[in-house]
């Protein structure tokens, strides 16, 4: 090999190997919380106050599922999930977002890591989406019912989950196709209930962030 084409190899194997470098110090970044949080001051064995970060916490909830079942915070206790609102009857994007939550969900599975991240998906028309009829959508859209749940209940308990729960909007609209608008966002929550990313749920390529990201919370000590 001649000194001129081993320099230039030498140069482009260094680069590539710093390049390498930034992506994997960059995927080791945490990733963000939101939501309002208060700074906390607790005392230290030494006497000493030390400043503390209180994360905003998706507050509880109990809801109904496609079987009839209780569907809870406590089913997504230590666990990391994704959340979401959609009608069975949206003539819009609630089939897209489905879809990708659908793909995302085979995604979690050939990783194994199905079960320990799991879907909540919230009927923002409660009144018409029974069980009965979110049974037969979550079939349609080839759910796992098995930690992919579609929750129903009280309406305004839905909407105010969505506003104060998930910081998303939901709610009656005599202007939005189908009656009802609702955020087109995928929220994902980690496994102490904080919210650490918003995901546009009709964008192939913001579900594959959102499953990269889910690696990434994962990896978080």
């Amino acid at each position: 090999m001649k000194k001129g084409s081993a320099l230039i190899l030498g140069i482009s194997l260094l680069l590539a190997s710093c390049e390498a470098d930034v992506q994997d110090s960059a995927t080791q970044q945490p990733l963000p919380y939101f939501g309002n949080h208060d700074i906390q001051l607790v005392k230290q064995d030494d006497g000493s106050m030390l400043a503390d970060t209180v994360y905003f916490e998706v507050p509880p909830f109990a809801f109904t599922d496609q079987s009839r079942k209780e569907v809870s915070h406590k089913n997504y206790e230590g666990h990391i999930y994704v959340a979401d609102f959609f009608f069975t009857t949206c003539p819009t994007i609630c089939p897209v977002m489905s879809s990708q939550l659908s793909r995302l969900q085979d995604k979690l599975k050939n990783e194994g890591m199905w079960g320990e991240i799991r879907i909540l998906s919230h009927s923002v028309n409660p009144e018409y989406d029974s069980p009965e009829i979110l049974d037969a959508y979550a079939a349609r859209m080839g759910a796992d019912t098995t930690y992919w749940k579609f929750a129903t209940g009280d309406k305004n308990d839905i909407y105010d989950q969505a506003r104060f729960g998930y910081y998303l909007t939901a709610l009656e609209s005599d202007t939005a196709a189908g009656g009802f608008f609702h955020s087109d966002t995928f929220a994902l929550i980690d496994e102490n209930k904080h919210i650490r990313g918003y995901y546009d749920g009709t964008s192939t390529s913001e579900v594959n962030q959102l499953f990269i990201d889910i690696k990434r919370l994962l990896q978080e000590p």
